[in-house]
């Protein structure tokens, strides 16, 4: 997917204008945030406090040790007969796929929700090859048909009303008309139902690999995983780096709250944990496995004191809590991650240049640190990416000038004084809102009202011992 984050205060704009789309975006985000709160506090707030503080050491705890750990769980899958392969970044990690494809001769593929798949581009590599292929969560296979990004980490359609859908189902498939929704997934289950059956490979992500006993988890709500992990012959699962952890226990706390965060749900429907290939004796299962380790920047990441990232479980909990994103929406944001952890990941990985307006598309309420089921600060990350495009040039040159006319200000006592009496003295004729420049922060916000008085005047007068009514 190309990247168009720097286009994201003019998508916002045209976003934030679509009553439809903030409608079902408002609406599906206050559920999810609400059945979350409701979940992790469900045994009470101490114990969500004490699951979040173990959850957020299992993954740190893995980052730490992130090297050995990928060592450990490569040693133990190739034990369990999976086939192992590394790629250094998104092309290479197509271009395995590919050869995959080829060796084993398949054509029609089936794939589970991966946003990975997603970052590398992978079905635009394997359509460019004239394969088939099938996104088998219901929201991915909407957005698959509709020619668009998904808008959020966990509801791929989660910008969508059921009628656009039925409109969409009824101009692409050729589906009856119906409002009932329960037809509509009937109706796409019977053509994804053959698909599984027909299909030559399939291809998932992964939630996480468990180091110890190399084992893949995948988490799903659908089946389709299963599906794709279990009917067709080859199975191909494509996962990031950073998704190792360390043992069965720190995978135990893992699972439980990714499900509270996520979909507010005490366990996701199904939990796959898939230890390799079919065995003699069994009757299900693929006949081979592969997992491929894509790095695609996250070494680089994991070198700076942006490292605490690579600790998202991909929940989308700070989507569902953050404002900005309620009101503009996944696809404002340019790329395949959004809201607040996709603001510090996309410039991470795409480089700040292309993203450069993301780090501010935040109010820093603070409300996705107090959200994340890893504690990840999210709003310190956002202000260091900040001072990171001030210090590589990339601010407006006017706000620099201004910026550091008030750094100027700032450090001298006298103009300090001075330039609070300007201001003072130039509210009283303009009540309501700033002018020139500064003008955008007051067109959605009343101006305060200025004091009569400085702290530092009244200060001074209330050492000289007069009244000094505080200001």
């Amino acid at each position: 997917m190309k990247v168009k984050a720097n286009d994201f205060i003019s998508a916002a704009r045209l976003a934030v204008r679509d009553a439809g789309l903030r409608a079902a975006i408002t609406t599906s985000t206050l559920n999810s945030d609400t059945q979350r709160r409701q979940a992790m506090s469900a045994i009470g707030r101490q114990h969500a406090g004490h699951m979040r503080r173990q959850a957020a050491e299992a993954k740190r705890r893995a980052l730490r040790d992130l090297p050995d750990l990928l060592e450990r769980a490569e040693a133990n899958m190739r034990a369990n007969g999976i086939h192992v392969l590394w790629a250094e970044d998104g092309p290479e990690a197509c271009r395995l796929v590919l050869e995959l494809i080829e060796r084993h001769r398949a054509s029609r593929i089936v794939k589970s929700k991966s946003m990975l798949t997603e970052e590398i581009a992978l079905n635009a590599a394997l359509e460019s090859a004239g394969l088939e292929v099938f996104e088998t969560d219901l929201g991915e296979y909407i957005v698959q048909i509709a020619g668009e990004p998904p808008s959020h980490i966990v509801g791929p359609a989660l910008h969508m009303s059921k009628d656009r859908i039925r409109d969409l189902f009824v101009r692409k498939l050729g589906m009856p008309p119906t409002d009932s929704a329960e037809d509509m997934t009937q109706f796409v289950r019977r053509i994804l139902r053959q698909a599984f059956l027909e299909a030559d490979m399939g291809i998932s992500g992964g939630n996480f690999i468990i180091a110890d006993t190399g084992t893949l988890c995948l988490a799903t709500n659908e089946g389709n995983g299963r599906m794709v992990t279990t009917l067709p012959p080859v199975h191909v699962a494509v996962v990031g780096i950073e998704k190792i952890v360390e043992t069965l226990e720190d995978y135990a706390t893992l699972a439980q709250i990714l499900a509270r965060s996520s979909t507010g749900q005490t366990v996701t429907v199904y939990n796959h944990m898939i230890h390799g290939p079919r065995r003699a004796g069994e009757g299900d299962g693929p006949d081979h496995v592969y997992v491929i380790l894509v790095d695609n920047g996250r070494s680089d990441i994991y070198a700076t004191a942006y490292a605490e990232a690579l600790a998202c479980l991909r929940c989308g909990a700070c989507l569902n809590a953050c404002p900005v994103y309620r009101v503009t929406g996944g696809h404002a944001y340019g790329w395949v991650y959004s809201g607040p952890i996709g603001a510090v990941v996309t410039p991470l990985l795409t480089g700040l240049e292309n993203a450069s307006p993301l780090p501010y598309a935040s109010s820093l309420c603070g409300k996705c640190k107090d959200v994340c089921p890893v504690d990840i600060d999210l709003p310190r990350m956002l202000l260091d990416l900040r001072h990171d495009l001030v210090e590589r040039g990339h601010s407006a040159p006017l706000w620099t000038i201004g910026m550091r006319g008030w750094a100027a200000a700032n450090r001298s006592p006298r103009l300090f004084e001075v330039g609070g009496r300007a201001i003072r003295l130039g509210m009283r004729f303009v009540p309501r809102h700033a002018p020139g420049p500064v003008g955008g922060w007051t067109r959605y916000r009343d101006l305060p009202p200025a004091s009569s008085k400085s702290f530092r005047q009244w200060w001074r007068e209330r050492q000289k011992g007069g009244n000094g009514e505080q200001p």
